[in-house]
């Protein structure tokens, strides 16, 4: 017999709620006509959410990519900002704060400058002679290639230089047009550079009274995230920056050195070249090195070019293995998948430019993702980004 008190109910499991649940989610999609899955509609919930994140993110890269002079030259003052920003205090200490920043900024521009200008009087001075070994070094990679173990016909080298030469005379006209729209491009990068040292004075001078007049236009309850957001971006930026700085530094140093004692023509130029190409993560010092590589093929013989092509080996098992784990950790932290992903889909997007962006804006939306995820910190000293 089943007793019954008074006043009590009977208890409930978690399946007969569950259920419950699922009965009245039935009843109600039956109310309308149509029964709709639970999993559908988080689903649908989470795509039209989506496909507005998405469009919103296009909409952004539209605006970016009619603005893109103002957004690299921007870009630009911002690396400037993060890597002059120290010297600039260092200077601040014995000099004024004006005169410190000019300091620090045309004395780097000096360098820089005189740097390129010896590249191009090399260039200038060694250009015959490296002409001559050009040719003399196409002759004996055509004596290489018709040996052993290669044995390629005389007739198929000798056919190869007539398309050559047969593409170069039909195309002289595209290629000179391209010389011409190239000149236009020139001006486009001093426009460029011209901005970003522009902004750059102001952000080393007084960043931080920026970001406090900012803060200023939003409301209060959105202050203390932006501040926190802005710090971690700020952060991650700098660490990036003089980070990569210091490894495109590392690897120009080793393949300098080697091509020296290599004898390779044109040993600075292309130490300079792998010194900027290294900012393109993972395929920059590649390219830079295969550079090296053709011309060492063509200058100094097919041994040296081999020993050439394998720093590409050693300088990138020294920049993943060395480099980016002790110089790089602190400031980025991406799986290299990550990074690969981030360096294709913005050389897909913007091209070299897209390539060189990637990678930082990835880190700086990983950081600001994972300060705002975090509860503040009371005892946290809190200073403006710049």
């Amino acid at each position: 017999m089943r007793y019954v008190v008074l006043g009590s109910r009977p208890a409930r499991g978690v399946g007969t709620v569950a259920r419950a649940r699922r009965a009245a989610t039935s009843v109600r999609g039956a109310e309308d006509g149509v029964t709709v899955l639970h999993g559908l509609r988080v689903g649908a919930a989470y795509a039209w959410r989506l496909l507005v994140l998405g469009a919103a993110v296009y909409a952004g890269f539209v605006i970016l990519g009619r603005l893109q002079l103002v957004a690299v030259a921007l870009f630009l003052a911002l690396v400037i900002t993060s890597v002059l920003r120290p010297l600039a205090d260092l200077l601040a200490r014995w000099l004024p704060r004006a005169l410190a920043v000019v300091v620090s900024v045309v004395g780097s521009l000096m360098v820089v400058l005189g740097l390129l200008a010896l590249v191009g009087e090399l260039v200038a001075s060694e250009w015959n002679r490296l002409g001559r070994e050009f040719s003399g070094g196409i002759g004996r990679i055509e004596r290489w290639l018709q040996g052993s173990p290669f044995h390629v016909s005389p007739a198929v080298t000798s056919n190869l230089q007539d398309k050559v030469n047969t593409f170069v005379s039909e195309h002289r006209s595209v290629l000179i047009s391209n010389a011409v729209s190239g000149a236009g491009q020139l001006v486009e990068v001093l426009t460029t550079a011209v901005l970003a040292l522009f902004c750059s004075l102001f952000f080393i001078h007084s960043g931080d009274r920026f970001w406090r007049w900012f803060q200023e236009w939003l409301p209060q309850q959105a202050r203390d995230p932006c501040n926190r957001a802005g710090r971690a971006a700020w952060r991650t930026f700098a660490g990036y920056t003089r980070g990569i700085f210091i490894v495109a530094a590392t690897n120009a140093v080793l393949v300098g050195i080697a091509l020296f004692v290599l004898r390779v023509p044109l040993a600075l130029p292309l130490t300079l070249l792998e010194f900027f190409a290294a900012f393109i993560p993972l395929v920059g010092s590649p390219i830079a090195l295969g550079v090296a590589t053709v011309v060492a093929l063509a200058a100094r013989g097919p041994v040296i070019a081999i020993v050439v092509l394998a720093l590409i080996v050693v300088v990138g098992q020294i920049e993943g293995h060395v480099l980016h784990p002790l110089v790089m950790s602190w400031a980025v932290r991406l799986h290299p998948v990550v990074v690969a992903l981030s360096v294709i889909a913005g050389g897909t997007l913007a091209g070299v430019i897209g390539a060189v962006v990637a990678v930082p804006m990835v880190s700086v939306a990983w950081a600001v993702h994972g300060e705002l995820r975090t509860r503040p910190r009371s005892g946290r000293r809190r200073r403006a980004p710049g």
